[in-house]
């Protein structure tokens, strides 16, 4: 079985069995097709290790787009773009203006240039340039959730900072994410953001080591609950090998082209969840 398969069914179990239930909360998020509160059964400070030189953690119970969501990736990282019509899918659409832009958010946010000792460069090329040339440093980190900019964002940053560390000659990360519905979005940023320490250690010169998840509110919709208890009782699979294309390692070269699953099994996809807005 995928470890991240036994990862996500302990996680769903936890909040199922003794999570907190916002029924009758106060909650922003509301039902798509008529409008009433979307209330969660939720667990707070839940925290996942996956050890990315044993295995790529992505969910073999359901299908994951992994193309689509290295292109949300690459969207955000590499082309830092806040503007949907660089991204080969429409699932921003919602939070797009006339012009396709989701205001000052995400990969916007990683595009801005900051002033250091070394000279002006973004939090990107930040990372890029401390990973190559100060891979002791504790200080090698992003952060997207920029408070000055909020009221221009047209959504907030769920998944906002990124702290990187080297031992050895592996490379670590942590990725803080303030809210995660585990259901449509967890298993999509799980792949993500480890086939993001992955491109990174291959542009610079390094192995891959642990990607810890840290998720201050992990929830489950109510809506979900049915589709979620159906879910993690389906067979598992092996996990699939990433395979990146040898010969590329500037990370501005990466593509879905270039970057791919090997061996990835799974089991049937779910179609009509209901969406929270």
């Amino acid at each position: 079985m995928s470890y991240a398969d036994k990862v996500f069914d302990e996680n769903i179990r936890t909040i199922l069995s003794s999570g907190y239930s916002t029924v009758n909360d106060k909650v922003r998020p509301h039902w798509a097709d008529d409008g009433s509160p979307a209330y969660t059964y939720k667990a707070f400070g839940i925290v996942n290790r996956y050890d990315l030189s044993k295995e790529f953690p992505i969910i073999t119970q359901r299908y994951i787009n992994f193309k689509g969501a290295l292109d949300e990736l690459l969207w955000i990282w590499q082309k830092k773009s806040n503007n949907v019509h660089d991204l080969n899918s429409h699932i921003w659409d919602s939070w797009a203006d006339e012009s396709g832009s989701i205001g000052k958010a995400y990969g916007y946010q990683l595009g801005v240039k900051h002033q250091y000792r070394e000279g002006e460069m973004d939090q990107v090329d930040r990372v890029l340039y401390d990973l190559k040339n100060n891979p002791s440093s504790r200080r090698i980190l992003t952060n997207i959730y920029v408070h000055s900019d909020l009221h221009e964002m047209n959504l907030y940053p769920c998944a906002y900072s990124m702290t990187f560390n080297v031992t050895g000659n592996r490379l670590n990360a942590i990725l803080n994410q303030r809210s995660n519905d585990m259901l449509v979005a967890n298993g999509w940023n799980v792949c993500q953001y480890a086939c993001l320490v992955h491109l990174l250690a291959r542009s610079s010169g390094l192995e891959v080591g642990e990607f810890v998840h840290v998720i201050a509110d992990a929830h489950v919709y109510d809506r979900h609950v049915d589709i979620v208890k159906e879910l993690i009782e389906r067979p598992e699979y092996p996990a699939p090998r990433l395979v990146i294309d040898e010969g590329v390692t500037d990370f501005y070269k990466f593509s879905v082209d270039n970057v791919h699953l090997e061996g990835y099994q799974y089991g049937e996809k779910i179609k009509g969840i209901p969406v929270a807005v």
